[in-house]
C-alpha cells in the first residue's frame, strides 16, 4: 500500500478526510470485500495514488463496517469513488471504470501547476502585493495559455490599480459563459468610466429637472462607480419609470448590469421586484 492510501472510518474520516482535504483532495473510495468490481478498481486507485505521489490522498472506507457514512454520502452501489477538496464533496463516479477514466477524473480535481501559481497570486493579492501576484499569473499563463481563471484573475487586479483597457482586453478574450465572473467584470468595466464625473453638477441638474434623464444616468454610473450601489439603482430605477425609450431602454439594461456586478443579495432582490412592478 502506498504511504498516499489508508484506511478510513468513522473515527478517523474527519481528520483523513475533510480535514486533509483542506490541503490536498481526497479520493474516497467506498468498498465491500463481496464486491467484485470493487477489487478490480482498488488497484487502480492505488496505483494511481502511489503514481501522483501525494497530490491527492486516497481513502479506502470499507461500507460494511461503516454503514453512517455511507448513508450521510448517499452510496447506493459500489465502488462509489468521491472527491473532496476544501471539507466538501466536488466530483464522484461508480463503478470500476478503466484506468484511463479514473486519470481524467483525478485530472479534473487535482491542481494543475498553473492553478498553484494562481493561487500563490491570490495569496500575494491579498497581503497586497500586486506586483507579485501579477507576476505570478503571467508565469501561470505561460504554462496554460487558455485557462480562464487566470485571464479573470488578472483582469480584476488590472480594473483595482486603473488599467481599464488591459482588463477590458482580458475580458474580451473569455467566452460569457465561461465563467460567471464575466458578467461582473463587464458591469465592472462599463462603470470604470464613471468616475470622471461631477457628482455634485450633476445631482443639481436633476434637482432642477426631475426629467434630465442624461443626468440621472451619469449619476446613477457614478454613484454605482463608487460604491453607492443602492442610491446609483434609484436613479437607474427612475429612469425606466419615466421613459422607457431613452436611449434604448438604458435604465432597464443598466440595472441589469449592476445586478451582474453584484452577483446577488437583498438588496439586488428588492431592486429586481421593484424594477418588475416599474415594468408592468
Amino acid at each position: 500500500m502506498s504511504e498516499h492510501a489508508l484506511d478510513v472510518g468513522l473515527a478517523d474520516f474527519d481528520q483523513h478526510v475533510l480535514e486533509e482535504s483542506r490541503t490536498r483532495p481526497v479520493v474516497v473510495d467506498f468498498w465491500a470485500p463481496w464486491c467484485g468490481p470493487c477489487k478490480s478498481l482498488k488497484p487502480v486507485l492505488e496505483k494511481l495514488a502511489a503514481e501522483y505521489g501525494g497530490k491527492f490522498l486516497l481513502a479506502k472506507i470499507n461500507s460494511d463496517e461503516n454503514q453512517e457514512l455511507a448513508a450521510r454520502y448517499a452510496v447506493r452501489g459500489i465502488p462509489s469513488v468521491k472527491a473532496f477538496i476544501n471539507g466538501e464533496m466536488v466530483d464522484e463516479f461508480s463503478g470500476a471504470l478503466p484506468e484511463g477514466e479514473v486519470r481524467a477524473f483525478l485530472d479534473r480535481i487535482i491542481p494543475s501547476p498553473a492553478d498553484e501559481l494562481r493561487a500563490q497570486a491570490a495569496d500575494a493579492r491579498m497581503a497586497g502585493d500586486t506586483s507579485a501576484a501579477l507576476q505570478l499569473l503571467a508565469e501561470a499563463s505561460k504554462l496554460d495559455p487558455q485557462h480562464v481563471g487566470v485571464r479573470l484573475d488578472a483582469a480584476e487586479i488590472m480594473l483595482d490599480i486603473g488599467e481599464t483597457d488591459e482588463a477590458r482586453r482580458l475580458v474580451g478574450s473569455v467566452p460569457d459563459a465561461a465563467d460567471p465572473r464575466v458578467a461582473q467584470l463587464q458591469a465592472r468595466l462599463q462603470f470604470a468610466g464613471a468616475s470622471g464625473e461631477d457628482e455634485t453638477a450633476l445631482r443639481a441638474r436633476v434637482e432642477a429637472d426631475g426629467n434630465d434623464l442624461e443626468a440621472r444616468l451619469k449619476l446613477g454610473n457614478l454613484l454605482v462607480a463608487a460604491g453607492d450601489y443602492e442610491a446609483g439603482m434609484e436613479q437607474l430605477l427612475e429612469i425606466v419609470r419615466l421613459d422607457r425609450t431613452f436611449q434604448d431602454d438604458v435604465g432597464r439594461k443598466t440595472l441589469l448590469s449592476v445586478f451582474n456586478l453584484l452577483g446577488g443579495g437583498e438588496l439586488v432582490s428588492r431592486y429586481r421586484r421593484l424594477l418588475a412592478s416599474a415594468l408592468n
